[in-house]
């Protein structure tokens, strides 16, 4: 006969232990649900995706639901570090592990690229496989986003080459042009997503110098996994420029600086250059402070 609350009992000091005191995707703490075919601990948000995930995670709280002895023996033979070595075997340096901030199309792609998707697990090819090459010209990558006008209302579709061998990614309005509409440099390119900030689930700021002045474009695509999988090639495209430029850095020095996120961003007043009697001049100036660099 199973033992409901001593079953659940079990579970929650099982979910104190190790690796399996932080959700099993993104890291958040004290994961109060479990993926019980997969056998992990995951916070509220990761399980939301993992129901989306038919005929390979089922979701149950460690709380609120029934658990039976075969179940509660699963967890505890499995785990979040045991399943982690299985899933996770071949994650690519530059690849974005997302965390408990990010968010959602992040982690749903993470997600869905570990358990559905398996590129991690080395069993079977994978794209990124071929951004760890040394290969010339093995990074880039064409498609079509779409970018915000400079009426900041307006979305346009634009076509986008990341080229490894000119160090950029390109834009242009229309195939077949003549040259390319903007040129962003790999040097001193960011990405960050910002969904809020741009009005759409998937929105990706793109961050750059350009004669001295930060500039910036917005875009976005209307599938969740190709805005991610142009994230994470245009860090695998940074990693690569990173290790020619420094070769002697260690990857662990190089992935904080593929990209980084704003702790926090918006308007401030500073004084101009000259003060006019009892009154200074005041402009505008756009802030950001960086967040630690993130991996």
């Amino acid at each position: 006969m199973n033992d409901w609350d001593g079953n659940k009992k079990l579970l929650l000091e099982l979910s104190r232990v190790g690796e399996n005191s932080a959700c099993a995707d993104c890291g958040a703490a004290d994961p109060e649900w479990t993926s019980y075919t997969l056998g992990i601990f995951i916070c509220l948000n990761c399980s939301g995706v993992h129901r989306n995930l038919s005929g390979i995670s089922r979701v149950k709280s460690i709380q609120l639901d029934f658990w039976d002895d075969t179940l509660v023996k699963e967890m505890r033979n499995k785990g979040n570090q045991a399943v982690r070595k299985c899933y996770e075997a071949k994650v690519p340096p530059f690849y974005y592990k997302p965390r408990a901030a990010d968010c959602r199309v992040l982690k749903e792609q993470w997600i869905r690229a570990k358990y559905d998707q398996k590129e991690f697990t080395g069993a079977c090819w994978s794209q990124w496989q071929e951004f760890i090459t040394l290969e010339p010209g093995a990074g880039d990558r064409v498609g079509c986003l779409w970018k915000r006008g400079k009426d900041k209302g307006s979305f346009r579709s634009r076509i986008f080459h990341l080229v490894e061998k000119e160090g950029a990614l390109l834009y242009y309005t229309k195939e077949g042009g003549k040259g390319p509409k903007g040129v962003i440099p790999l040097s001193n390119m960011n990405a960050v997503f910002q969904p809020e900030k741009i009005g759409n689930p998937h929105g990706l700021q793109i961050t750059y110098l350009k004669d001295g002045h930060t500039r910036n474009i917005f875009v976005y695509h209307k599938n969740g996994k190709d805005i991610v999988d142009w994230f994470n090639a245009i860090r695998a495209a940074r990693f690569r420029y990173l290790k020619s430029a420094f070769p002697t850095a260690s990857d662990t020095d190089l992935i904080p600086k593929l990209t980084w996120n704003f702790a926090k961003e918006g308007y401030m007043e500073k004084t101009g250059p000259m003060v006019c009697s009892e009154h200074a001049l005041i402009e505008e100036l756009c802030c950001r402070i960086e967040d630690a660099a993130v991996s």
